[in-house]
C-alpha cells in the first residue's frame, strides 16, 4: 500500500477558522495515517508543495473556495510546468472561476469532483452545473449546504474524510453516515 498524502489548497481569502471542516480534516487525517500539507496562496507556492510529495505516494487534493479556484489556475498550465499530478481532486464551493480546459484538468489530476451547497450566494447551483459540465466532472450538491462553511454548520464532515482516505463518493452532507461506494485507491 502506498503512502497517502492529502494537500489542502487555500486561496488568499479562504483561511478557515478553527471550527471549519478543513481544520477538522487536517487534524483527522494524521490519525488515519495520512500525511497532510497545506498549500498557501499562489500557483508557484502550490507547485512547490506538490513537488515535495514523493512520486510513489498517492496524492489527494482538496481545494475550498479560492483554493479550488487556485487549483484550476494551476491546472491550466500544470502540464507545461511539469508539475506533480494528483491522483484525485475535490473542489469545494469554488467562486465562479474561469473554466479551464477539461484536458488540462485531467493532466493535473485524476478523477475530479465538484461539491457545492444549495443556497450558496457566492456560487449558485446554475453556475456550479455550468462549471461541472464545462470541466466534465461529477457534481455533488448538498441540500441547504450554503457555502459549506462554519456558518452552514460544516465543522466535522465525515464524508470529506472518507473521500480523502478512500475516494468514497458521492460526497454527502455532514450528517449522512454512509456513502454509496468506497473503493480504496491505494495499491495493495
Amino acid at each position: 500500500m502506498s503512502e497517502l498524502h492529502v494537500l489542502l489548497v487555500q486561496g488568499t481569502d479562504s483561511k478557515p477558522g478553527p471550527w471549519h471542516w478543513q481544520q477538522w480534516l487536517a487534524a483527522q487525517l494524521p490519525e488515519s495515517g495520512a500525511a497532510v500539507a497545506v498549500a498557501p496562496a499562489g500557483v508557484e507556492r502550490l507547485r512547490q508543495v506538490l513537488a515535495e510529495v514523493p512520486a510513489e505516494a498517492e496524492l489527494a487534493v482538496v481545494g475550498y473556495r479560492a483554493g479550488a479556484d487556485l487549483w484550476l489556475r494551476h491546472a491550466a498550465t500544470a502540464e507545461e510546468a511539469a508539475a506533480r499530478r494528483a491522483d484525485r481532486v475535490l473542489l469545494v464551493a469554488p467562486r465562479e472561476p474561469e473554466p479551464v480546459d477539461p484536458l488540462a484538468l485531467r493532466a493535473a489530476g485524476g478523477p475530479t469532483r465538484l461539491v457545492v451547497g444549495s443556497g450558496d450566494a457566492e456560487f449558485p447551483i446554475p453556475a456550479a452545473t455550468r462549471l461541472a459540465g464545462a470541466l466534465r466532472v461529477e457534481l455533488d450538491v448538498i441540500s441547504d449546504g450554503g457555502g459549506l462553511d462554519t456558518a452552514a454548520g460544516y465543522g466535522p464532515w465525515p464524508a470529506v474524510l472518507s473521500w480523502a482516505l478512500y475516494g468514497a463518493v458521492p460526497v454527502a452532507d455532514r450528517f449522512e453516515g454512509s456513502v454509496r461506494s468506497a473503493a480504496r485507491l491505494h495499491a495493495v
